[in-house]
């Protein structure tokens, strides 16, 4: 005859609700470098549209092509007034296709 095969009855403690230790996360400010000239402006599309005013609605002037090397003059919102030093054109391009990139510098 088999005897009762006795298992051991497990138990587990009830979930308590207790809070996460909190975790520190460090942080810093990132400024531009100092001692290192800001880096030019570049066209991210591979072409954009030259305007006569700063609207996507005004009079297009030109193409600036991704290739193009072009001068800013100044912005307004998020447009750039803008000479394209290829083909001479002066006009507003949007600032969502062009602009300055950045960098990080670490100290």
């Amino acid at each position: 005859m088999l005897g009762a095969l006795a298992l051991p009855v497990l138990s587990t403690a009830p979930a308590s609700a207790a809070p996460a230790a909190a975790t520190s996360i460090a942080t810093s400010i990132v400024t531009p470098c100092p001692d290192l000239p800001p880096l030019p402006y570049k066209v991210h599309a591979s072409a954009v549209t030259i305007r006569s005013k700063a609207s996507s609605k005004s009079t297009a002037v030109g193409v600036l092509y991704k290739s193009h090397k072009f001068t800013v003059h100044k912005k307004s919102g998020n447009w750039l007034y803008i000479t394209d030093r290829t083909t001479r054109v002066k006009g507003w391009v949007s600032g969502t296709y062009v602009y300055r990139d950045t960098r990080m510098c670490l100290s």
